[in-house]
């Protein structure tokens, strides 16, 4: 049976926002009919938040946090721990001062299970302030120079870049395509957002392609939206 892979933020969901009832109903339904399986960098807390505990109880199991928090059936049954080196603390809070982004919100460094979600901005940020920094984001790059530079410096842990405004820090190795090894026998179909080099969803298209099973096929989407057209274009 074909396992369909699916990130969260900007696949399923707006980012950091709920999922549209339409879409939800439907993909309860088809989450009743296929082998479906979420993988996000967000904690299980925001993931139920965000889908709904339905869409979280029907699909075979959530990986949280690039998959080093696994949930099946609401109880986690798999957790990796991450610890940021005063060195990098260090040196994102230098981050944080070089920024010419005027706006600081708090929460700019939150700890999950298996990784470190960095915001300049920071996570307290509501949605127009959010929404002016996606727009510096994009005309500034921010995000991918903070990311190289940290992944330049330090060499055990690497800088993604995730949702609309942070980095993923994980251990190397930790990031969503150590979830793989989970369907050695499986045809995936994965759909994410930021399979870009640089974004949370490239490891896993990393890891997808590198193995070369016919059977696998990897979705770029744009938005929850593309998502929706993509499975019903293919009869899903």
């Amino acid at each position: 049976m074909r396992a369909y892979i699916f990130d969260v933020d900007g696949t399923l969901t707006p980012s950091r926002a709920l999922i549209d009832p339409n879409f939800h109903d439907w993909f309860v339904n088809f989450a009743t009919l296929n082998a479906v399986y979420l993988v996000t960098g967000s904690d299980y807390e925001k993931t139920l938040e965000q889908v709904g505990e339905r869409i979280c109880s029907i699909v075979k199991r959530c990986y949280n946090c690039s998959g080093n928090s696994v949930w099946e059936n609401g109880k986690e049954v798999y957790h990796n721990d991450f610890e940021l080196t005063e060195n990098q603390d260090m040196w994102l809070r230098a981050q944080l001062k070089l920024s010419k982004f005027p706006l600081r919100t708090g929460n700019h460094l939150e700890l999950r299970p298996g990784l470190l979600n960095f915001s300049v901005i920071g996570r307290n940020a509501d949605d127009e302030q959010r929404a002016e920094y996606v727009e510096w984001d994009k005309l500034t790059f921010e995000r991918e120079r903070i990311a190289g530079k940290f992944n330049f410096c330090f060499s055990h842990a690497r800088a993604q870049v995730a949702g609309e405004t942070g980095l993923d820090i994980v251990y190397a190795g930790q990031d969503k395509g150590q979830i793989l090894k989970d369907f050695k026998e499986v045809p995936v179909s994965f759909y994410g957002d930021k399979m870009e080099e640089g974004g949370n969803d490239y490891s896993l298209k990393y890891a997808i392609t590198k193995r070369d099973n016919e059977g696998d096929m990897l979705h770029p989407v744009t938005d929850w939206k593309h998502t929706w057209e993509l499975l019903k274009e293919e009869g899903q």
